[in-house]
Formats: structure tokens, C-alpha cells, sequence
């Protein structure tokens, strides 16, 4: 047996797509404010990505960086500037930030009805108690990939290994809702014997950013595996010097799952995609 590679990439343009043709609706062009401090060169990738995706769906993005030694005040200062721009529809800044600066400040100071990535407090509150919100991305992004490949949830066991809030916490209060209507555990390096909770999974997603965690003995035969892992391991052949990695041993994996997502190609496009989709949401409310 030899899992289904899910085309993250192909699923992704259908989203971004969809996305493009709402736009294009609009009486408004749908805006994004992306704030970057400093010059983390993963963020740099991430940004410049973002903001290509926007220009290629024919939205707007206000491109605004700061050096790394912004303080705090200046940033608040410039995202209440943002949050009363009516031109702005989304604020979207980059994580992680440098050090001196408060992260949860920043998020909460974003208008939630501007917050596009979904962690502001009232989104996340919104998230668990099932209401309309923006959710965070890349968790979205999994259960759009799950719907589009036909994989059904209502009923089955799906177990995250890893607690973040941006995608473990948000994707466990994602499954449980009446509409996907899956079971699921929640596991983090707190977890004793992490294999045998893996094993239980229809539906395995790896959030936990740790290259190789999941062998192909800790997957049940016939597991749908999500990898959320994007994990540079340094590489001296690679160009780059460094190659992507994800939380799955793949080569292992997909001897043992139905379906599976590589990495990169996978979940990766995916969350830029449901970014688009929550800047015209924005643009809409």
C-alpha cells in the first residue's frame, strides 16, 4: 500500500481562485496592511510570499517595514493608525517579533474585525464557542484540504500532536464542531507515550515543529496524515544550505497512510490561500 499524495498546491489555487473571483465583486479593492520588524529571513520569505499571492488575486497590500529596533509604543502607535484607515481592511503582522517586543500586546491591539490571522482574543473566543470568525489560517486551511480530497470526519478519531494557538488549539475547537463533528485528542510534549495515541488516529495531523516525530510505526494503517511541519534542517548539498522538513518521516509514512500531505506542497500553500480568503472577508464586513 502507498498513500495518495494530497496536491496542496492544486487545492490551494482553487481556494485562491475563489478567492480572486470574490474580490472582484467588491466595490472595494480588499486591502492588507503586512507589518514586518526586522529582517528575519523566514519572515522575510513569508511576507513576500503573502503579498504576491495578494497582487496575483487582485487585492492590495500595504507593504510597511520597521527596523528591529521599533519599540513597542511605535508599533502600537502604527496599528491604531491601521485600525482607523478605512482603506485597510486587514492588519496582518508578522510573527515571531524581536524579543523587546510584547506579542500578545500586539495582537491585541488589532481591530479583531481587521485581525486576518485570527488570534486576537475575540476571534479565538469566538472559535471555541462556534460563532462566525475569522479562523486562523492554517488550521482552515487542514480542513478545507480534508473536504476538498472527500475525506470524511463526522465520527472519526483525529489526534493533533502539538498545542500551539496558532494551529493546535485552533484546529482541536475546528474538528469539534457540529459540521466536521470529529473526535479528537490533543497531544503535546507533555503526552506519555505519545505512539499510542498516534496509532488510534483516522485523521493524524503533526503540528509539533519537530522534524521526524512521526515514524511510520506510530501510524495506524490507512491514516489520513497531515504534516504542518515546515522545519529547516541545515543541508550543506542543498542550495540554500538548509532543506524543509516536516514533522512526518515521509518516506516511512506513506507507506502506511491512505492519503498524506508532503512537505513543502502540502498544508504550506494552504494557509497563504485562506489568507486571501479572510482579506475579503474583511473587506466584506
Amino acid at each position: 500500500m502507498s498513500a495518495i499524495i494530497i496536491d496542496g498546491k492544486a487545492i490551494a489555487l482553487k481556494t485562491r481562485l475563489d478567492a480572486a473571483e470574490k474580490a472582484k465583486r467588491l466595490s472595494v479593492m480588499p486591502t492588507l496592511a503586512v507589518v514586518l520588524v526586522g529582517e528575519n529571513p523566514a519572515s522575510l520569505s513569508y511576507v513576500t510570499g503573502k503579498e504576491k499571492a495578494l497582487s496575483e488575486a487582485g487585492m492590495g497590500s500595504r507593504d510597511i517595514r520597521l527596523p528591529a529596533d521599533t519599540t513597542e509604543d511605535a508599533l502600537l502607535k502604527l496599528i491604531a493608525d491601521l485600525n482607523a484607515d478605512a482603506t485597510v481592511h486587514g492588519i496582518l503582522v508578522q510573527l515571531p517579533l524581536p524579543r523587546h517586543i510584547n506579542e500578545e500586546h500586539i495582537i491585541e491591539a488589532i481591530d479583531p474585525k481587521k485581525d486576518v490571522d485570527g488570534f486576537h482574543p475575540v476571534n479565538m473566543g469566538k472559535l471555541v464557542l462556534g460563532e462566525d470568525c475569522f479562523i486562523p489560517c492554517t488550521p482552515h486551511g487542514i480542513v478545507v484540504l480534508l473536504k476538498e480530497i472527500g475525506i470524511e470526519t463526522k465520527g472519526k478519531h483525529a489526534v493533533i500532536v502539538g498545542r500551539s494557538n496558532i494551529v493546535g488549539k485552533p484546529l482541536l475547537n475546528l474538528l469539534i464542531r457540529k459540521n466536521i463533528n470529529a473526535t479528537v485528542t490533543l497531544c503535546h510534549t507533555g503526552t506519555q507515550n505519545l505512539p499510542s495515541y498516534t496509532r488510534q488516529a483516522d485523521i493524524l495531523i503533526a503540528a509539533a515543529g519537530s522534524p521526524g516525530l512521526i515514524s511510520g510505526d506510530m501510524i495506524k494503517e490507512g491514516a489520513v496524515v497531515i504534516d504542518v511541519g515546515v522545519n529547516r534542517v541545515e543541508d550543506a548539498t542543498a542550495k540554500k544550505g538548509f532543506r524543509l522538513k516536516g514533522d512526518v518521516l515521509f518516506d516511512e509514512a506513506v507507506e502506511k497512510a491512505s492519503y498524506i500531505t508532503p512537505v513543502p506542497g502540502g498544508v504550506g500553500p494552504m494557509t497563504i490561500a485562506m489568507l486571501l480568503q479572510n482579506v475579503v472577508q474583511a473587506a466584506i464586513l
